[in-house]
């Protein structure tokens, strides 16, 4: 069984691609005929998954849109769905965990077993007790909060400890204590190319999730240059809105899917533009 680092890799390898669609189901930006139907969520995102899957190398859904409103089945019905129909293609669960001892065991039970993803976000700020629940699922992914995309991050990520801005001082001890089986990844934001660029310098080839471009503006060209490893890889560049709500070109005729897929193919080859320079 490939652990998600190998999947990730042959995904980047396989649809040539650092495009990771975030699935943020929102009932009121559905289009008209899936508004409030009782599988919205799971046919809207069935839908922008099968548009999409051969041109992203990852599919983030978003925890919390689903539990919202009572959606988790749904959600375990499209994580199972991928699995069936796209196996080489890793999930991530967005869900930001981040609590100790047997509750942080139950959010690592709920991500690798109820939903069956192959990573998972986590918040690093109760330590390494917080973390060490999911790694004990080696085969799984691990993805730490480091740098994130929001504004508000800097309140506490920029704050000096012993000489190093926090985030930088959590880069380091993932990539040199907390990485021990391989398989953690760190959240850094394309909001912020300069930070990306000095994490990059610090964690080597590990895997980069980055929110970010689309709807919050980060540049793809300062993102892939500050964060792309020496091979062109290295990172899992997440867009949500901007895909999933794309506006369909009218006079083309297009519906939601094919409108996803257009944009998705512009910012997929967009990001291939720089990866060799």
């Amino acid at each position: 069984m490939s652990t998600f680092t190998e999947k990730l890799a042959a995904a980047w390898a396989d649809n040539h691609s650092l495009l990771c669609v975030g699935l943020d189901p929102d009932m009121n930006k559905l289009p008209d005929h899936l508004q409030w139907q009782p599988d919205a969520f799971f046919r809207f995102c069935k839908d922008i998954i099968d548009g999409t899957a051969d041109i992203v190398c990852a599919f983030k859904p978003q925890i919390a849109y689903f539990a919202a409103l009572r959606a988790e089945d749904q959600l375990e019905a499209l994580c199972k769905y991928v699995r069936e129909q796209y196996p080489g293609l890793p999930i991530i669960l967005d869900a930001k965990r981040g609590d100790i001892g047997a509750t942080a065991e139950q959010y690592a039970r709920e991500a690798f077993e109820r939903y069956d993803a192959d990573a998972v976000t986590v918040n690093p700020y109760m330590g390494f007790d917080s973390i060490a629940p999911y790694l004990e699922w080696k085969d799984r992914g691990v993805i730490i909060l480091c740098r994130t995309s929001n504004p508000g991050g800097s309140d506490l990520q920029f704050l000096n400890v012993d000489g190093l801005p926090l985030y930088q001082r959590v880069a380091h001890l993932v990539a040199e204590k907390w990485n021990v089986n391989g398989q953690c990844g760190l959240v850094v934001g394309a909001t912020f190319p300069k930070e990306l660029e000095q994490v990059r310098a610090i964690v080597g080839d590990m895997p980069l999730l980055v929110p970010g471009i689309g709807a919050q503006g980060g540049d793809i060209h300062a993102t892939v240059n500050a964060g792309k490893t020496a091979n062109g890889a290295g990172m899992i560049i997440n867009s949500s809105r901007a895909i999933l709500y794309a506006r369909p070109d009218e006079a083309a005729g297009e519906d939601f899917v094919q409108a996803a897929r257009r944009v998705a193919l512009e910012t997929r080859d967009e990001i291939n533009c720089f990866r060799v320079m």
